[in-house]
Order: structure tokens, then C-alpha cells, then sequence
């Protein structure tokens, strides 16, 4: 699980307090798949080389014994806010060089991503609820490519206004209901280049479903 749109006052203090919320999080994020998951299974997955490779979970069908590949990304720097985008990650630069962003990342073996939004703490150290949405990696991929926001146009895009901070408009979306570029290089150490997508746009153009 990689917690998505943080801030980095400290790598080091921010690694561990991910680590902490993460652990957190767990329970209330399985009991959602016991409840609303009844035809598949799920094995959460500890391996750290599995979970490089976009692994947080693995759901097996019941009927059909097929395997699904689940990153979870969560919002864990917005607790007890509900923000309607979320941050797809382009590039990010790490020992001051380019790195891929997971969304393009063919090295990742994500099959689907499990977005975890809406984040709220009502009690100490405990979280009590969440959204959680669930969005076909491959279809998302697909419809972005018909667009004309494949790989290759956005990484150039991202190279010729890689001095940019903040919000980039692109044509071939709506900013305001759809979505648009964000550079972070001024308020991140790793200057993520990211593309914001607004919850309801994925769930309108087929390639995401509400779980709760």
C-alpha cells in the first residue's frame, strides 16, 4: 500500500508514520472485502518483492479460480477529508533522477487498483471508515490511450513543463469534472508529475465501480 498526495517534511519520519497508518488501516479495509467481496477470497500479501510489483492483495473467484492482482493506494494524508480526485502517478524523481510512476510502470503486475478515499478517524489510533474504488488498471490504460494520453505524450508533457508547479489543463479533458496534470516540485522532495482524475469521471467511462 503507497499512500498517495502526501506531503514530505521528512522522508525518513514520513516513511515510519506511513508505515504506522498503514497497519492501522488493515483491519477496516478487510472487514469492507468480507462484507462486500463474497464471491471472491482474498490473501493479503507481506511479501515486500510482491508488493514492489503493485501486489497489496490477490482475489480469487470462488466459481472460476481466477486471480486478481490488487495495488491499494490510499489517501492517508487527507484523514477525515473526501477529496473526489485522485493522484495517478507519471514520474517521480528519486537520487535527482526521473523515475517511472507506477500508473505506466510495466514492471508492476497491478491488475486492478484499490483506491481508498473518504479516510475518517473518529477514534484514537483507529480508523472508522472509508470509500474504497475499485478501477481495471487495463481499461484505464486503454480508454486513456483512445484519448490520446498515452504513455509516450504524457511523459513528453511532462519533460517540457517539468519546471511547473502546480495544475496543467489538458485538452482532451475537463478540468473541472474530469481532470488534469499536477506538478509537485516545489512542496515535494520526490516531485511527483501526477494525473489527477476525478472519482465519478472513472466510474462514468466504465473503468471503476464503487465498492463502499
Amino acid at each position: 500500500m503507497i499512500p498517495c498526495s502526501g506531503k514530505y517534511p521528512s522522508l525518513k519520519s514520513k516513511f515510519k508514520t506511513d508505515l504506522s497508518k498503514e497497519k492501522q488501516l488493515i483491519p477496516l479495509l478487510d472487514s469492507y472485502y468480507e462484507k462486500h467481496l463474497k464471491k471472491y477470497t482474498f490473501e493479503r500479501i507481506s511479501n515486500i518483492k510482491k508488493q514492489l510489483q503493485g501486489i497489496d492483495l490477490i482475489l480469487k473467484d470462488n466459481q472460476s479460480e481466477k486471480r486478481f492482482f490488487v495495488d491499494e493506494k490510499a489517501q492517508l494524508d487527507y484523514v477525515n477529508e473526501s477529496l473526489p480526485t485522485f493522484a495517478f502517478e507519471l514520474s517521480y524523481l528519486k537520487n535527482k533522477v526521473q523515475k517511472q510512476g507506477w500508473l505506466f510502470d510495466t514492471s508492476k503486475k497491478t491488475q486492478f487498483y484499490a483506491l481508498v478515499t473518504g479516510i475518517y478517524s473518529d477514534e484514537d489510533d483507529a480508523f472508522t471508515s472509508c470509500n474504497i474504488t475499485f478501477v481495471n488498471r487495463e481499461k484505464l490504460i486503454l480508454r486513456l490511450d483512445e484519448m490520446g494520453l498515452n504513455q509516450n505524450f504524457l511523459e513528453q508533457l511532462a519533460y517540457v513543463h517539468r519546471n511547473l508547479h502546480g495544475k496543467l489543463a489538458l485538452k482532451e479533458l475537463d478540468s473541472k469534472s474530469e481532470g488534469y496534470i499536477f506538478f509537485s516540485t516545489k512542496n515535494k522532495a520526490e516531485k511527483p508529475v501526477n494525473l489527477i482524475l476525478k472519482l465519478d469521471y472513472l466510474m462514468r467511462i466504465g473503468v471503476a465501480k464503487r465498492l463502499v
